[in-house]
């Protein structure tokens, strides 16, 4: 697909030393315009409503509405731009859940950004779809195990959702959490966001209710 303007660019990420140096990056680079950048979610999707850009950068570890969550309503509210995801996370449910069932077109680790950012949003506004190097074998090896997508329970959690809201409800913190799934404490309480986010539950105990009303935990 031949792209005969700029490409738009909007940028959502709740750090403003990164959101300044993306925008240093795009506005010295020949075809790409920057049109807006939000410091949260819920502000950046107003914007993409209002701009329509081609390309919306999204960081996925934001406070409040997550990228994941957002990259959904991005979806909905704005099919026709492209959502390429800025990570720090390599982990694989993020990279899967995010190309897979929030339908991102790209992946990209914030720390290759310098060297990738400008390719991938050139790849990804022209229809193609853009990894970085460092995830790709997340993908490869998911796709080796023939799994194309996040496992759904009850069509809201992804398997690794389910597996820490079970850990929540019998009372397991957030460092056992992250020891016992190989994962940091920092991801755990992105996932445990998530899950207050998609379910709407404030304490634990209502993560408890949930967890039994859902058999996800026996009582004894």
């Amino acid at each position: 697909m031949k792209l005969d303007k700029a490409i738009r660019v909007l940028v959502i990420d709740d750090h403003r030393l990164l959101r300044d140096a993306l925008r240093i990056m795009l506005e010295k680079e020949d075809g790409i315009l920057l049109t807006g950048e939000a410091g949260d979610a819920l502000e950046g999707i107003r914007v993409a409503v209002r701009t329509r850009p081609d390309v919306i950068l999204l960081d996925i570890g934001m406070q409040g509405l997550g990228g994941i969550e957002a990259a959904h309503h991005l979806r909905k509210e704005v099919p026709g731009s492209r959502v390429l995801i800025l990570s720090q996370y390599d982990d694989e449910e993020y990279v899967i859940e995010a190309l897979g069932e929030a339908g991102a077109a790209g992946y990209v680790i914030k720390s290759d950004a310098a060297s990738e950012l400008l390719d991938a949003i050139r790849a990804v506004a022209a229809g193609k779809r853009y990894i970085s190097p460092a995830v790709a074998p997340v993908v490869l090896e998911k796709l080796r195990r023939n799994i194309r997508g996040p496992v759904q329970n009850d069509g809201m959690l992804t398997m690794r959702e389910r597996e820490i809201l079970t850990l929540i409800a019998e009372g397991t913190g957030t460092k056992a959490i992250a020891e016992r799934l190989g994962i940091s404490p920092k991801t755990v309480q992105v996932h445990r966001g998530n899950l207050a986010a998609k379910l709407r539950l404030p304490s634990t105990a209502a993560i408890v209710r949930y967890a039994i009303k859902h058999k996800l935990m026996k009582l004894e």
